[in-house]
């Protein structure tokens, strides 16, 4: 299979779903243009098709591998990343004073989504790069930008995030990890951390990782946590580099999937000698860690995006390609492509669908980032925040199940052959999977929506975007073609019943917060469907507008079937879903073990 950056479909969304025209309006991006869009695009198709996507497939056979205390990662993945580098990727998004291209957070997104659908295990590297920049954008000392920075933002060398240990989990509360002062500024720090993805790796010559971890002093609980900065080498003064630190992979995880991503077992201090320096205050990492935390959310979501986007790519080439069984109705004569058969043609349509709206979901909530951190006035930056916020959970948790979902549809159009590692069907499969599952669970991005999103402001941003939806949907009933009135009657079915599940669980938090997380994550779900929709049928309305006009009839009345079918399948599913959510926790009152497991 050969893999193709969707440009035009993501540059449809960017500009017909996403609202990525307001950033241009907005004046915060001087340079910015639809000329630069398209050429920054086309160069980003050219990189991940020829050089990442390649790469994919010999990552799954021929993982990253520890051999004699050094990763080495799969072969092409150290060349390759220089040329990334080389190619000022990077540095996209990142501040120009910090040495960064200053273009919208936006584009690196979009990047992020080209390089999942190219190389999934080689793109995670990237992200973790971009989370730990940001964390130094935010608290470091002028010190620290000084000797790290403009090499963490070009990309010359990589960064981590060092939470997780053996006991400590999604309850960060439970860390032991070590930070002793020394006495000098510095720290030893000393402990374990697990599954720390590309915690080395022999792409770069410097490694920076960022580590939680208690001072002496500190209290219990996530009050008493926090950040340091431990380089793989010590940094002198001038920015060379200086000795090893002690700070080391002693094993690589054995995963389902994202075999050429080296996740690996870390030991800082087993010689008693990793010496870091304090990231911010004292017990406030995780104000740090939740900087991070919130770019590597929306990041996984576009991971999902990108590996949908493989996964449909290739049971849409091999449907059409496979021949089996004859036309519907025609009993003799030639077998047909399967893609001529009813049911594989709504498999493919639904990957298709739940692939977009997840991408327009994604990229609007990269909007909204943007325009928090750079318009001009504060009234805009302040409802862009308040939306940027509550996308990331969606963003995150539906994207993720929904490539979930898309990758076994892909295994599924396969047939036998889906099952079959020589396909490569399976891999996607198989890749997606942690989506679902790191920073942050979904479950635990469904608590946070309706938690602290949802009962954070009484629910007032929500009911925004659902006002949106309802106007959308009215707009659309109005419209001339039968099909966009269809998609406007579904889409206002769905935001009732999303309005009707809000007002429910806002109600029900006066009384039992158990009402509302039994209820999370039907409603995360409900919302996904709802708000995926809503950017679709806007992105339906501008195609309506370019096929009157005559410009690629057949691309853009495409747009509008496709948006037809998602109406009818999932914003329908987001109307039913209101029942589930407002079943309260009754739905799961507890049950003896011993007799689930009679």
């Amino acid at each position: 299979m050969t893999f193709k950056t969707p440009i035009r479909d993501m540059r449809f969304i960017l500009d017909h779903a996403a609202g990525f025209g307001a950033l241009e309006k907005s004046g915060a991006f001087p340079e910015l243009s639809g000329d630069l869009v398209d050429a920054i695009l086309e160069e980003m198709g050219k990189f991940c098709d020829g050089v990442i996507a390649p790469l994919n497939e010999e990552s799954d056979r021929n993982g990253a591998k520890l051999e004699n205390g050094v990763v080495r990662t799969t072969p092409g993945f150290k060349e390759a990343y220089k040329q990334y580098v080389e190619g000022g990727w990077s540095s996209l998004a990142f501040p120009e004073e910090a040495g960064g291209q200053g273009l919208p957070a936006t584009l690196a997104v979009a990047l992020v989504d080209a390089l999942n659908g190219a190389c999934m295990s080689f793109a995670i590297g990237t992200t973790l790069t971009t989370g730990a920049v940001k964390a130094i954008l935010h608290a470091a000392t002028e010190e620290q930008r000084r000797l790290y920075l403009e090499k963490m933002v070009t990309g010359e060398w990589t960064g981590t995030m060092n939470l997780t240990e053996p006991s400590a989990g999604s309850d960060l509360s439970a860390i032991r990890t070590k930070a002793e002062p020394v006495g000098d500024g510095t720290y030893r720090i000393s402990g374990q951390k697990i599954f720390i993805t590309y915690g080395d790796h022999d792409m770069t010559e410097n490694i920076v990782h960022l580590v939680l971890a208690r001072l002496p002093d500190a209290p219990e609980g996530t009050g008493g946590i926090s950040m340091f900065l431990a380089p793989k080498f010590h940094v002198n003064e001038d920015g060379s580099l200086g000795a090893r630190n002690d700070a080391h992979c002693i094993k690589l995880e054995e995963k389902m999937g994202l075999h050429g991503s080296p996740t690996c077992v870390m030991a800082f201090g087993d010689k008693g000698e990793c010496i870091g320096t304090l990231l911010g205050e004292e017990n406030k990492g995780l104000r740090n860690m939740f900087v991070m935390m919130n770019a590597a959310r929306l990041d996984v979501g576009v991971q999902g995006v990108g590996v949908a986007e493989r996964a449909y790519q290739r049971a849409l080439a091999y449907a059409q390609d496979r021949k089996q069984g004859r036309a519907p109705g025609v009993k003799s004569g030639d077998m047909v492509a399967i893609y001529e058969h009813p049911d594989v043609r709504r498999m493919l349509y639904s990957m298709k669908t739940l692939t977009d709206a997840s991408r327009a979901i994604c990229y609007a909530n990269a909007v909204a980032y943007d325009l928090a951190h750079s318009a001009p006035d504060e009234k805009t930056r302040k409802e862009a925040k308040a939306m940027e916020e509550l996308l990331t959970p969606i963003s995150k948790a539906w994207s993720t199940d929904r490539a979930n979902d898309v990758a076994s549809l892909g295994v599924q159009v396969h047939g036998g052959m889906g099952y079959i590692e020589e396909t490569g069907a399976a891999q996607h499969l198989r890749d997606a999977r942690i989506a679902a599952i790191y920073e942050g669970t979904n479950g635990i991005q469904a608590m946070d929506l309706v938690g602290r999103k949802l009962q954070g402001d009484g629910g007032a941003a929500a009911k925004k975007l659902i006002a949106d939806i309802h106007s959308e949907a009215m707009m659309l009933k109005a419209a001339k073609r039968d099909d966009l009135v269809h998609i406007g009657e579904r889409l206002l079915g769905a935001a009732d019943a999303l309005l009707q599940s809000t007002e429910w669980l806002l109600e029900a938090t006066k009384k039992d917060q158990t009402h509302v997380l039994a209820g999370a994550t039907p409603y995360l779900k409900q919302f996904g469907n709802a708000v995926g929709g809503y950017y679709l049928a806007h992105g339906a309305k501008a195609a309506a507008i370019a096929a009157h006009e005559g410009q690629d009839p057949a691309y853009y009345e495409s747009k509008i079937a496709l948006t037809k079918f998602y109406a009818d399948n999932y914003l329908t599913e987001a109307v039913a879903l209101t029942d589930a959510v407002t079943a309260g926790a009754e739905a799961i009152a507890r049950i003896d073990p011993e007799v689930m497991n009679g």
